[in-house]
């Protein structure tokens, strides 16, 4: 996608954002604003997955560490400042993890389906932690009555001051992501992708380099993780295990790997759907969403976003 491309379906966004609160009641509002926290989520993956072209299963285990530690945090009864203290801690502790797991697997030359089973593993072990390690945990159940978001005398409760929270903190994110993607950063980040060793013979620490962008993806991650969990007021194991590095890798691919803004859309749409879905037939929604996902890797590999420039291509007068 061009930066102009890239730039017009930004503003686009932006502008349905800043009018979204206008025509919907409050729970719609609040249902949005967790599917923009999803898209984070989604977006975090995309920046490493599309840059570098090597899939991490387990992106979860960030979103659920940073949601337990959010709400860990949170809830100490005599810290002053819970909501500041509580972000910083989940940021900070999904990219140490990161930076730890990084470390071993891109220095020791772990890469490709390697990497990605072992991140599988990492998404079983995580949610097992979380499951029994129940006196910090809270086992099955979770951590429940997480505080919502406040910054001193400015709360963030309300359904309006959430989501423009929200909404503005995604925006500041992908605008930051897009300009790191499009730099030298994410130039050699493709380069790697495209020929580890070639890269290693210009002189670029391939090593080095994919670590810290899995530092920085799994930190905003752990930030997305974070949010959901004083959106909702509750953590629980669901967060951390396979099931939902599963689902966020679906919604990268339907929105389109590499994109940053495709996988925000796909992230809100799946969403959408499985409300929609659920409502009528909760058991339907699993061979759905397989399905969709089937179709989408047959007709669009590159993702639903790549549906305008298709009929671009094909708008009499179009030269290819």
């Amino acid at each position: 996608m061009s930066n102009r491309t890239w730039f017009v379906t930004f503003a686009t966004g932006i502008l349905l954002l800043a009018l979204l609160p206008n025509v919907v009641d409050g729970y719609m509002l609040g249902v949005m604003r967790d599917a923009l926290i999803f898209g984070l989520f989604a977006a975090s993956l995309d920046f490493f997955w599309g840059r570098t072209g090597i899939l991490c299963f387990g992106h979860a285990c960030f979103f659920g560490l940073g949601g337990y530690v959010m709400a860990i945090v949170s809830m100490m009864p005599d810290l002053a400042q819970q909501t500041l203290f509580g972000l910083v801690a989940a940021v900070a502790a999904s990219a140490l993890l990161a930076a730890v797991i990084g470390y071993f697997m891109f220095f020791g030359g772990v890469r490709g389906s390697y990497f990605t089973i072992v991140t599988l593993a990492l998404a079983v072990i995580a949610q097992q932690v979380a499951v029994s390690w129940s006196d910090v945990t809270g086992g099955d159940t979770g951590l429940l009555g997480v505080p919502p978001l406040a910054f001193g005398a400015l709360d963030l409760s309300g359904d309006i001051a959430s989501y423009a929270a929200v909404a503005v903190i995604l925006v500041v994110c992908l605008l930051g992501l897009r300009l790191v993607s499009v730099g030298p950063w994410g130039k050699v980040l493709t380069a790697i992708g495209d020929n580890e060793m070639r890269a290693a013979a210009l002189g670029y620490n391939a090593a080095q380099r994919l670590t810290l962008t899995f530092t920085l993806s799994a930190a905003i991650a752990g930030l997305a993780g974070a949010l959901y969990v004083a959106m909702a007021g509750l953590v629980a194991p669901d967060l951390i295990g396979l099931l939902l590095s599963t689902e966020v890798v679906v919604w990268v691919a339907i929105g389109g790997r590499g994109t940053l803004i495709g996988p925000v859309v796909g992230a809100v749409l799946v969403q959408r759907a499985q409300q929609e879905i659920s409502s009528y037939n909760p058991s339907l929604w699993p061979l759905i969403i397989g399905c969709i996902f089937v179709l989408i890797v047959f007709l669009l590999p590159d993702g639903i976003l790549s549906i305008a420039q298709r009929l671009r291509g094909v708008l009499p007068g179009r030269t290819r």
